[in-house]
């Protein structure tokens, strides 16, 4: 009969809802989880027959279900101080590949690397984004998987130096100072500068720079080989007013720093690295960084730009997805950045299960591109977002739920009584 065709659908929708309410409650500690809804819509049969006002007269079929919809509202942030855990504060969706090579998109960001050191998701999809050379990224690039394990930073040759210090202003002609630092040359190789100060005259200091003979080919006589020198005036407030490197027919303004050839002529670096010429600076933003004051000589800072070659020892996720990448050697470099998807239409995105979607006609193609620009949300390094899913409101959709599967199904026994009093009034 007819009849039993709507309560029918009822015990259906009423399942199809236990069914997404259950689901929603299995995955509640599930990182990126996007709570569902069901919504209804009803079944009409119309007839030709109208009433006396000449209204059509309609009676319901049932109930059918006309959507499903996930709520894409941020779930809570969990910070899990792990590296390789991300989360996108906002709109967008990490982008990943699959085995198969096709690309999908998620929210879960409890991502983890694989034993060649690449981002992966806990199911193996690799996390796509904008490769890094030498530090640089380039976001013009295809996307590819990121690689933050199993790696090392180039060595780079020292091209500056700056060294922080004081001369002692009541030294006697004939007293000393040193300062020392290490410098790199091409092949990463350490090389100890040392520079030597000696008060000539009132308020003049000659200088002398030094490199371990050694390092040098063929090596010289002494322990050391100079490779710069000359002389450093001050006024009377102890400010460093000119230089005058050796055999320079006049003074320079220090601003202009001092140039070191390293190594000096007619030598090779021991270790057949390139020459590596190096500016000594001796200004900071216009203020030298060499004084003469009543404090005790003595070197406060030095620094160079040059770094030895180094493994990968951590790395940290930006706010844009740039992964910085912190080596052995001191030196910091880009090593990728992570690409973030959007869609004209969430709702429109298919749920392909292991918290991955995919695109389809509704949602619109993918629009890919960095984090923090075009309506994308930002990144959180460290943190991962939990499921949005509200317990308190799944288990008032639950009784709902029963209550309607009960409802349903009461009408199908008053429907079965109604048919066998019929069919007894016929016997």
């Amino acid at each position: 009969m007819g009849s039993f065709s709507a309560p029918l659908s009822g015990l259906t929708a009423a399942q199809d809802q236990l069914q997404t309410v259950s689901n929603n409650l299995a995955n509640i500690n599930t990182d990126g989880y996007k709570d569902q809804t069901l919504t209804f819509s009803d079944i009409f049969a119309q007839t030709s027959a109208t009433n006396g006002s000449g209204d059509p007269l309609q009676t319901g079929s049932g109930v059918a279900v006309s959507s499903t919809d996930s709520d894409f509202s941020e779930g809570t942030k969990d910070t899990t101080d792990v590296s390789s855990n991300m989360l996108i504060s906002g709109n967008g969706f990490f982008v990943t590949q699959n085995s198969a090579g096709a690309q999908d998109y998620t929210r879960a960001g409890d991502f983890t690397t694989n034993n060649a050191g690449q981002l992966t998701t806990p199911n193996g999809e690799l996390v796509l984004g904008y490769p890094a050379v030498n530090g640089v990224v380039n976001t013009s690039a295809a996307l590819q998987p990121l690689q933050v394990g199993s790696l090392s930073s180039p060595a780079v040759a020292s091209t500056t130096m700056n060294i922080s210090a004081n001369l002692y202003a009541d030294s006697t002609v004939g007293d000393t100072a040193s300062s020392s630092l290490p410098v790199y040359d091409s092949l990463g190789t350490s090389h100890t500068l040392s520079v030597t100060y000696t008060m000539t005259a009132a308020d003049t200091w000659s200088y002398s720079v030094t490199i371990p003979s050694a390092d040098l080919t063929p090596a010289g006589t002494g322990a050391t080989t100079t490779v710069a020198s000359g002389t450093l005036n001050f006024n009377t407030q102890g400010v460093l007013t000119s230089v005058q490197p050796t055999g320079a027919s006049a003074t320079s303004d220090p601003s202009a720093g001092i140039a070191i050839t390293i190594p000096p002529a007619g030598t090779t670096l021991a270790d057949g690295a390139a020459a590596m010429p190096i500016t000594w600076n001796l200004e900071t933003a216009g203020t030298p960084t060499i004084t003469q004051t009543s404090e005790a000589s003595g070197t406060s800072a030095t620094s160079t730009n040059g770094f030895s070659s180094g493994t990968l020892s951590n790395y940290t996720v930006g706010t844009d997805g740039t992964i910085e990448g912190t080596f052995s050697s001191g030196q910091t470099l880009a090593l990728g950045q992570v690409a973030v998807a959007s869609f004209a239409n969430n709702q429109g995105l298919a749920d392909s299960g292991n918290n991955d979607y995919q695109p389809t006609a509704a949602s619109g193609s993918a629009v890919i591109g960095v984090a923090g620009t075009g309506g994308r949300g930002t990144i959180i390094g460290g943190s991962v977002e939990e499921s949005n899913v509200n317990i308190a409101n799944e288990f008032a959709k639950l009784i709902v739920a029963q209550q309607a599967y009960s409802a349903n199904a009461k009408s199908i026994t008053t429907f079965n009584q109604v048919s066998q009093s019929t069919l007894q009034m016929l016997q």
